[in-house]
Protein backbone atom coordinates (compact mmCIF):
# COMPACT_ATOMS: atom_id res chain seq x y z
CA UNK A 1 0.00 0.00 0.00
CA UNK A 2 0.88 3.79 -0.68
CA UNK A 3 0.57 6.25 1.48
CA UNK A 4 1.33 9.93 1.48
CA UNK A 5 2.01 12.02 4.14
CA UNK A 6 1.56 15.64 4.03
CA UNK A 7 3.41 18.17 6.76
CA UNK A 8 7.25 17.16 7.42
CA UNK A 9 7.55 18.69 10.59
CA UNK A 10 7.96 16.70 14.10
CA UNK A 11 4.71 14.50 13.75
CA UNK A 12 4.37 13.98 9.89
CA UNK A 13 8.34 12.87 10.05
CA UNK A 14 7.68 10.62 12.55
CA UNK A 15 4.61 9.07 11.30
CA UNK A 16 6.00 8.60 7.78
CA UNK A 17 9.29 6.77 8.50
CA UNK A 18 7.69 4.63 11.31
CA UNK A 19 5.34 3.73 8.30
CA UNK A 20 8.35 2.83 6.11
CA UNK A 21 9.58 0.74 8.67
CA UNK A 22 6.36 -1.21 8.86
CA UNK A 23 6.92 -1.97 4.93
CA UNK A 24 5.13 0.52 3.20
CA UNK A 25 5.73 2.89 0.83
CA UNK A 26 5.50 6.21 1.98
CA UNK A 27 6.10 9.58 0.18
CA UNK A 28 6.16 12.76 2.42
CA UNK A 29 5.48 16.29 0.79
CA UNK A 30 6.47 19.91 2.26
CA UNK A 31 6.27 23.12 0.85
CA UNK A 32 9.44 23.96 2.08
CA UNK A 33 11.82 22.99 -0.87
CA UNK A 34 14.98 23.45 1.50
CA UNK A 35 13.83 21.28 3.95
CA UNK A 36 12.94 18.48 1.13
CA UNK A 37 16.10 18.83 -0.43
CA UNK A 38 17.92 18.10 3.16
CA UNK A 39 15.77 15.13 3.80
CA UNK A 40 16.62 13.28 0.73
CA UNK A 41 20.11 13.87 1.70
CA UNK A 42 19.28 12.15 5.08
CA UNK A 43 19.33 15.62 7.00
CA UNK A 44 16.64 15.48 9.22
CA UNK A 45 15.33 18.99 10.60
CA UNK A 46 15.01 18.18 14.30
CA UNK A 47 16.70 16.44 17.07
CA UNK A 48 15.09 13.24 18.15
CA UNK A 49 16.85 10.22 19.02
CA UNK A 50 17.20 7.74 16.16
CA UNK A 51 15.32 9.53 13.45
CA UNK A 52 18.19 9.93 11.58
CA UNK A 53 19.21 7.02 11.11
CA UNK A 54 15.95 5.66 9.67
CA UNK A 55 15.02 8.39 7.33
CA UNK A 56 18.40 7.03 6.04
CA UNK A 57 18.11 3.21 6.15
CA UNK A 58 14.37 4.06 4.42
CA UNK A 59 15.20 6.44 2.07
CA UNK A 60 18.36 3.55 0.79
CA UNK A 61 15.63 0.17 0.69
CA UNK A 62 13.43 2.62 -1.53
CA UNK A 63 10.26 2.52 0.81
CA UNK A 64 10.58 6.73 1.92
CA UNK A 65 10.74 9.50 -0.73
CA UNK A 66 10.25 12.97 -0.08
CA UNK A 67 9.24 15.69 -2.33
CA UNK A 68 6.85 19.24 -2.70
CA UNK A 69 4.33 17.89 -5.41
CA UNK A 70 1.32 17.12 -3.65
CA UNK A 71 -0.72 16.64 -7.07
CA UNK A 72 1.74 13.61 -7.42
CA UNK A 73 1.54 12.33 -3.62
CA UNK A 74 -1.94 12.46 -3.67
CA UNK A 75 -2.53 10.23 -6.75
CA UNK A 76 -0.27 7.78 -5.54
CA UNK A 77 -1.65 7.26 -2.17
CA UNK A 78 -4.89 5.42 -1.04
CA UNK A 79 -4.45 6.94 2.27
CA UNK A 80 -3.29 10.83 3.05
CA UNK A 81 -2.13 11.65 6.34
CA UNK A 82 -2.62 15.83 7.19
CA UNK A 83 0.16 16.51 9.82
CA UNK A 84 0.24 19.99 8.93
CA UNK A 85 0.84 22.60 12.06
CA UNK A 86 -2.46 24.09 14.11
CA UNK A 87 -0.53 26.52 15.78
CA UNK A 88 -2.61 28.26 18.89
CA UNK A 89 -4.45 32.02 17.74
CA UNK A 90 -4.72 34.50 20.23
CA UNK A 91 -7.77 33.88 22.03
CA UNK A 92 -6.69 29.89 22.27
CA UNK A 93 -8.10 28.62 19.44
CA UNK A 94 -6.34 26.20 16.95
CA UNK A 95 -5.14 27.77 13.46
CA UNK A 96 -6.70 25.31 11.09
CA UNK A 97 -5.53 27.52 8.07
CA UNK A 98 -2.83 24.97 7.40
CA UNK A 99 -5.41 22.23 7.74
CA UNK A 100 -8.38 23.52 5.33
CA UNK A 101 -5.45 24.49 2.78
CA UNK A 102 -4.38 20.63 2.53
CA UNK A 103 -7.89 19.65 2.41
CA UNK A 104 -8.53 22.21 -0.72
CA UNK A 105 -5.20 20.85 -2.63
CA UNK A 106 -5.94 16.86 -2.20
CA UNK A 107 -9.34 17.49 -3.48
CA UNK A 108 -8.53 19.15 -6.56
CA UNK A 109 -5.73 16.73 -7.08
CA UNK A 110 -8.02 13.30 -6.32
CA UNK A 111 -8.44 11.22 -9.43
CA UNK A 112 -9.70 7.55 -6.90
CA UNK A 113 -11.16 6.60 -3.47
CA UNK A 114 -8.49 8.46 -0.82
CA UNK A 115 -8.57 7.86 3.05
CA UNK A 116 -7.89 11.47 4.31
CA UNK A 117 -6.45 10.97 7.86
CA UNK A 118 -6.03 13.94 10.71
CA UNK A 119 -2.87 13.51 12.79
CA UNK A 120 -2.58 16.96 13.50
CA UNK A 121 -4.37 17.72 16.68
CA UNK A 122 -7.53 19.61 15.76
CA UNK A 123 -10.66 20.93 17.35
CA UNK A 124 -13.72 18.58 17.55
CA UNK A 125 -15.83 18.93 15.00
CA UNK A 126 -12.94 19.50 12.35
CA UNK A 127 -13.69 16.04 10.82
CA UNK A 128 -16.89 17.24 9.53
CA UNK A 129 -15.16 20.75 8.69
CA UNK A 130 -12.47 19.06 5.81
CA UNK A 131 -15.62 16.84 4.83
CA UNK A 132 -17.41 19.42 3.50
CA UNK A 133 -14.20 21.80 2.30
CA UNK A 134 -13.04 18.21 0.16
CA UNK A 135 -17.18 17.58 -0.86
CA UNK A 136 -16.49 21.23 -2.27
CA UNK A 137 -13.14 21.14 -3.41
CA UNK A 138 -13.66 18.19 -6.08
CA UNK A 139 -13.32 18.86 -9.68
CA UNK A 140 -15.90 15.96 -10.27
CA UNK A 141 -17.71 13.87 -7.36
CA UNK A 142 -15.10 11.37 -5.97
CA UNK A 143 -15.85 9.18 -3.02
CA UNK A 144 -13.48 9.75 0.04
CA UNK A 145 -13.43 8.90 4.08
CA UNK A 146 -12.02 11.21 6.82
CA UNK A 147 -10.33 9.54 9.89
CA UNK A 148 -9.28 10.91 12.47
CA UNK A 149 -6.16 8.95 14.06
CA UNK A 150 -4.68 11.26 17.10
CA UNK A 151 -0.60 10.85 17.43
CA UNK A 152 0.33 9.97 21.29
CA UNK A 153 3.94 10.80 20.35
CA UNK A 154 6.50 11.83 23.41
CA UNK A 155 9.49 14.21 22.18
CA UNK A 156 12.68 12.55 23.02
CA UNK A 157 10.95 8.65 22.57
CA UNK A 158 8.78 9.50 19.64
CA UNK A 159 10.02 5.91 17.47
CA UNK A 160 9.49 3.54 20.21
CA UNK A 161 5.80 5.64 21.10
CA UNK A 162 5.01 4.86 17.30
CA UNK A 163 6.18 1.22 17.25
CA UNK A 164 5.37 0.31 20.47
CA UNK A 165 1.95 2.25 21.51
CA UNK A 166 -0.36 2.29 24.26
CA UNK A 167 -2.95 2.26 22.23
CA UNK A 168 -4.21 2.87 18.71
CA UNK A 169 -7.39 5.57 18.46
CA UNK A 170 -9.22 5.45 14.58
CA UNK A 171 -12.28 7.55 14.45
CA UNK A 172 -14.31 6.84 11.20
CA UNK A 173 -17.53 6.70 9.86
CA UNK A 174 -16.99 3.61 7.16
CA UNK A 175 -16.07 0.23 8.21
CA UNK A 176 -13.93 0.14 4.96
CA UNK A 177 -12.15 3.58 6.35
CA UNK A 178 -11.44 1.27 9.28
CA UNK A 179 -10.41 -1.84 7.63
CA UNK A 180 -7.72 0.04 5.56
CA UNK A 181 -6.38 1.91 8.57
CA UNK A 182 -6.24 -1.42 10.47
CA UNK A 183 -3.89 -2.30 7.83
CA UNK A 184 -1.70 0.37 7.81
CA UNK A 185 -0.95 -0.40 11.38
CA UNK A 186 -1.34 -4.59 10.62
CA UNK A 187 2.61 -5.18 12.53
CA UNK A 188 0.83 -3.59 15.95
CA UNK A 189 -1.69 -7.23 16.04
CA UNK A 190 1.85 -9.03 16.54
CA UNK A 191 2.28 -7.09 19.81
CA UNK A 192 -1.37 -6.87 21.10
CA UNK A 193 -1.61 -3.39 20.40
CA UNK A 194 -4.92 -2.53 22.05
CA UNK A 195 -7.22 -0.50 18.98
CA UNK A 196 -10.48 1.75 20.21
CA UNK A 197 -12.35 2.09 17.11
CA UNK A 198 -14.96 4.99 17.34
CA UNK A 199 -16.28 8.02 15.74
CA UNK A 200 -14.19 10.92 14.29
CA UNK A 201 -15.21 13.55 16.95
CA UNK A 202 -14.88 10.98 19.53
CA UNK A 203 -11.14 10.60 18.30
CA UNK A 204 -10.77 13.53 18.03
CA UNK A 205 -11.83 14.56 21.73
CA UNK A 206 -9.57 11.71 23.05
CA UNK A 207 -6.40 13.39 21.90
CA UNK A 208 -7.38 16.89 23.61
CA UNK A 209 -8.73 15.19 26.98
CA UNK A 210 -5.14 12.99 27.01
CA UNK A 211 -3.17 15.93 26.77
CA UNK A 212 -4.86 18.15 28.66
CA UNK A 213 -5.22 15.45 31.47
CA UNK A 214 -1.29 14.76 31.48
CA UNK A 215 -0.80 19.09 31.82
CA UNK A 216 -3.00 18.52 35.02
CA UNK A 217 -1.54 15.64 36.42
CA UNK A 218 2.02 17.67 35.84
CA UNK A 219 0.26 20.92 37.26
CA UNK A 220 -1.26 19.25 40.36
CA UNK A 221 2.14 17.85 41.62
CA UNK A 222 4.16 21.61 41.27
CA UNK A 223 1.13 22.67 43.21
CA UNK A 224 1.65 20.26 45.70
CA UNK A 225 5.49 20.47 45.99
CA UNK A 226 4.72 24.51 46.49
CA UNK A 227 2.86 23.32 49.33
CA UNK A 228 5.31 20.56 50.49
CA UNK A 229 7.53 23.72 50.78
CA UNK A 230 5.59 25.11 53.34
CA UNK A 231 4.05 22.28 55.35
CA UNK A 232 8.04 20.79 55.69
CA UNK A 233 6.97 17.70 53.55
CA UNK A 234 8.80 15.96 51.09
CA UNK A 235 7.39 16.09 47.70
CA UNK A 236 9.66 13.68 46.15
CA UNK A 237 7.78 10.60 49.04
CA UNK A 238 4.97 12.23 48.62
CA UNK A 239 4.40 11.40 44.82
CA UNK A 240 5.98 8.28 45.52
CA UNK A 241 2.84 7.35 47.50
CA UNK A 242 0.68 8.59 45.18
CA UNK A 243 1.97 7.00 42.20
CA UNK A 244 2.01 3.74 44.07
CA UNK A 245 -1.67 3.81 43.81
CA UNK A 246 -2.90 1.91 40.87
CA UNK A 247 -5.76 4.77 39.82
CA UNK A 248 -3.06 7.31 39.84
CA UNK A 249 0.29 5.60 38.49
CA UNK A 250 3.77 7.23 39.14
CA UNK A 251 4.02 9.12 35.57
CA UNK A 252 4.38 12.84 35.15
CA UNK A 253 4.28 12.80 39.43
CA UNK A 254 7.69 14.79 39.64
CA UNK A 255 7.93 18.64 40.35
CA UNK A 256 9.25 21.22 37.92
CA UNK A 257 8.88 24.61 36.51
CA UNK A 258 5.71 24.02 34.66
CA UNK A 259 4.89 21.87 31.60
CA UNK A 260 5.68 23.34 28.03
CA UNK A 261 6.35 21.76 24.55
CA UNK A 262 4.42 22.12 21.09
CA UNK A 263 1.44 20.28 22.62
CA UNK A 264 0.05 20.45 25.94
CA UNK A 265 0.04 24.58 26.45
CA UNK A 266 -1.65 24.37 22.71
CA UNK A 267 -3.79 21.90 23.60
CA UNK A 268 -5.07 23.07 27.09
CA UNK A 269 -5.77 26.39 25.61
CA UNK A 270 -7.34 25.04 22.52
CA UNK A 271 -9.73 22.85 24.81
CA UNK A 272 -10.58 25.36 27.18
CA UNK A 273 -11.58 27.80 24.33
CA UNK A 274 -13.41 25.35 22.81
CA UNK A 275 -15.42 24.46 26.50
CA UNK A 276 -16.41 28.78 26.29
CA UNK A 277 -17.54 28.37 22.50
CA UNK A 278 -20.27 25.85 23.69
CA UNK A 279 -21.10 27.95 26.88
CA UNK A 280 -19.05 25.72 29.52
CA UNK A 281 -16.93 26.74 32.25
CA UNK A 282 -14.05 24.29 32.36
CA UNK A 283 -13.18 25.37 35.70
CA UNK A 284 -10.47 22.71 36.25
CA UNK A 285 -8.54 23.93 32.73
CA UNK A 286 -8.72 27.05 33.76
CA UNK A 287 -6.70 26.35 37.03
CA UNK A 288 -3.98 24.33 35.25
CA UNK A 289 -3.52 27.66 32.66
CA UNK A 290 -3.39 29.89 35.68
CA UNK A 291 -1.14 27.51 37.65
CA UNK A 292 1.19 26.42 34.63
CA UNK A 293 2.19 30.15 34.64
CA UNK A 294 2.29 31.15 37.95
CA UNK A 295 4.41 28.34 38.22
CA UNK A 296 7.71 30.17 36.35
CA UNK A 297 6.85 33.17 38.08
CA UNK A 298 7.51 31.33 41.56
CA UNK A 299 10.61 29.40 40.03
CA UNK A 300 12.47 33.30 39.76
CA UNK A 301 10.72 34.32 42.96
CA UNK A 302 12.64 30.84 44.17
CA UNK A 303 15.81 32.05 42.46
CA UNK A 304 16.05 35.30 43.72
CA UNK A 305 15.44 34.67 47.27
CA UNK A 306 18.38 32.09 46.75
CA UNK A 307 20.55 34.60 45.20
CA UNK A 308 19.63 37.67 46.87
CA UNK A 309 20.04 41.01 44.36
CA UNK A 310 20.16 39.66 40.95
CA UNK A 311 21.85 42.61 39.28
CA UNK A 312 25.34 42.53 37.89
CA UNK A 313 25.04 38.41 38.97
CA UNK A 314 25.97 35.43 36.49
CA UNK A 315 23.80 32.59 36.75
CA UNK A 316 24.87 29.01 35.10
CA UNK A 317 21.93 27.37 33.60
CA UNK A 318 21.38 24.23 32.72
CA UNK A 319 18.98 22.98 30.24
CA UNK A 320 17.16 25.35 27.67
CA UNK A 321 14.52 22.65 26.30
CA UNK A 322 11.19 22.28 27.93
CA UNK A 323 12.43 18.21 28.34
CA UNK A 324 15.49 16.50 27.60
CA UNK A 325 16.02 14.25 24.44
CA UNK A 326 14.90 17.28 22.18
CA UNK A 327 15.83 20.39 20.69
CA UNK A 328 11.97 21.91 21.41
CA UNK A 329 12.15 25.23 22.52
CA UNK A 330 8.16 26.21 22.33
CA UNK A 331 7.00 27.45 25.58
CA UNK A 332 9.73 26.05 27.15
CA UNK A 333 9.73 27.03 30.51
CA UNK A 334 13.51 28.43 30.14
CA UNK A 335 12.25 31.38 28.39
CA UNK A 336 10.26 32.94 30.46
CA UNK A 337 12.71 31.96 33.58
CA UNK A 338 15.84 33.49 31.67
CA UNK A 339 14.18 36.36 30.12
CA UNK A 340 12.70 37.84 33.76
CA UNK A 341 16.44 36.91 35.45
CA UNK A 342 17.85 39.28 32.32
CA UNK A 343 14.93 41.47 33.52
CA UNK A 344 16.49 42.25 37.15
CA UNK A 345 19.64 42.41 35.69
CA UNK A 346 21.35 38.79 35.77
CA UNK A 347 24.39 37.71 33.14
CA UNK A 348 23.56 34.74 31.63
CA UNK A 349 25.85 31.50 30.55
CA UNK A 350 23.78 28.73 29.29
CA UNK A 351 24.29 25.12 28.10
CA UNK A 352 21.99 22.63 26.15
CA UNK A 353 23.35 19.13 24.33
CA UNK A 354 20.53 19.89 21.49
CA UNK A 355 18.68 23.17 21.59
CA UNK A 356 21.16 25.89 21.42
CA UNK A 357 20.16 26.79 18.17
CA UNK A 358 16.73 26.38 18.69
CA UNK A 359 16.70 28.42 21.81
CA UNK A 360 19.03 31.25 20.19
CA UNK A 361 15.94 32.33 17.99
CA UNK A 362 14.38 33.47 20.99
CA UNK A 363 16.59 33.95 23.76
CA UNK A 364 19.03 36.77 23.05
CA UNK A 365 21.99 38.34 24.98
CA UNK A 366 23.12 35.02 26.47
CA UNK A 367 26.58 33.67 26.38
CA UNK A 368 25.84 29.95 25.11
CA UNK A 369 28.76 27.39 26.58
CA UNK A 370 30.38 24.45 24.79
CA UNK A 371 29.59 22.27 28.05
CA UNK A 372 28.40 22.23 31.54
CA UNK A 373 31.10 23.47 33.77
CA UNK A 374 31.88 26.58 31.05
CA UNK A 375 28.19 27.39 32.26
CA UNK A 376 29.39 27.08 35.67
CA UNK A 377 32.45 28.53 35.50
CA UNK A 378 32.35 31.85 37.60
CA UNK A 379 28.46 31.71 37.86
CA UNK A 380 27.04 33.12 41.16
CA UNK A 381 24.65 30.23 40.97
CA UNK A 382 23.78 27.19 39.28
CA UNK A 383 20.58 26.24 38.01
CA UNK A 384 19.41 23.17 36.68
CA UNK A 385 16.36 23.75 34.51
CA UNK A 386 15.96 20.36 32.43
CA UNK A 387 17.09 17.06 33.45
CA UNK A 388 19.34 15.67 30.59
CA UNK A 389 20.97 13.00 31.73
CA UNK A 390 24.78 13.98 31.56
CA UNK A 391 23.26 16.64 34.10
CA UNK A 392 22.66 13.92 36.57
CA UNK A 393 26.37 12.92 37.17
CA UNK A 394 27.93 16.23 37.39
CA UNK A 395 31.78 16.12 39.09
CA UNK A 396 30.28 18.01 41.76
CA UNK A 397 33.94 18.50 42.89
CA UNK A 398 34.49 20.27 39.86
CA UNK A 399 31.20 22.35 40.05
CA UNK A 400 32.18 23.67 43.47
CA UNK A 401 35.85 24.23 42.08
CA UNK A 402 34.47 26.48 39.26
CA UNK A 403 31.24 28.25 40.83
CA UNK A 404 32.05 31.84 42.32
CA UNK A 405 28.73 31.46 45.23
CA UNK A 406 27.65 28.03 46.11
CA UNK A 407 24.70 28.52 44.98
CA UNK A 408 22.96 25.07 43.91
CA UNK A 409 19.40 25.31 42.65
CA UNK A 410 18.00 22.16 41.09
CA UNK A 411 14.35 23.13 39.74
CA UNK A 412 14.18 19.19 38.62
CA UNK A 413 14.99 17.67 41.58
CA UNK A 414 17.82 15.71 40.15
CA UNK A 415 19.91 15.58 42.86
CA UNK A 416 19.86 14.41 47.01
CA UNK A 417 20.12 17.60 48.49
CA UNK A 418 22.58 16.05 51.47
CA UNK A 419 25.41 15.14 49.50
CA UNK A 420 25.19 19.04 47.72
CA UNK A 421 24.81 20.29 51.10
CA UNK A 422 28.12 18.06 52.23
CA UNK A 423 30.05 19.70 49.49
CA UNK A 424 29.53 23.13 51.37
CA UNK A 425 26.86 24.37 48.73
CA UNK A 426 23.23 25.86 49.31
CA UNK A 427 20.64 23.52 47.70
CA UNK A 428 17.39 24.58 46.62
CA UNK A 429 14.83 22.05 45.68
CA UNK A 430 11.22 21.92 44.90
CA UNK A 431 9.25 20.91 47.62
CA UNK A 432 11.86 19.15 49.22
CA UNK A 433 12.85 20.16 53.33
Amino acid sequence: MNISVIGVGYVGLVTGVCFAEFGLKVTCIDKDGEKIRNLRKGIIPIYEPGLEEKVKKNIKEGRLTFTTDIGEAVDNALAIFIAVGTPPMKDGSADLSFVDEVAETIAKHMTGYKVIITKSTVPIGTGERLRKIVGRSQRESIDFDIVSNPEFLREGSAIEDFMRPDRVVIGAESQQAVAIMKDLYRPLYLIETPFLITDVPTAEMIKYASNSFLATKITFVNEIANLCEKVGADVRMVAKGMGLDGRIGSKFLHPGPGYGGSCFPKDVLALSKISRDKDYDFKILKGVIEANSRQKTLMVEKIREAVGDLNGKTIGILGLSFKPNTDDMRDAPSIEIINALQKSGAKINAYDPAAMDEAKKVLKDITYCDDSYMAIDGADALIILTEWNQFRNLDLEKVKSLIKSPIFIDLRNVYEPNKIKELGLKYVGLGRK
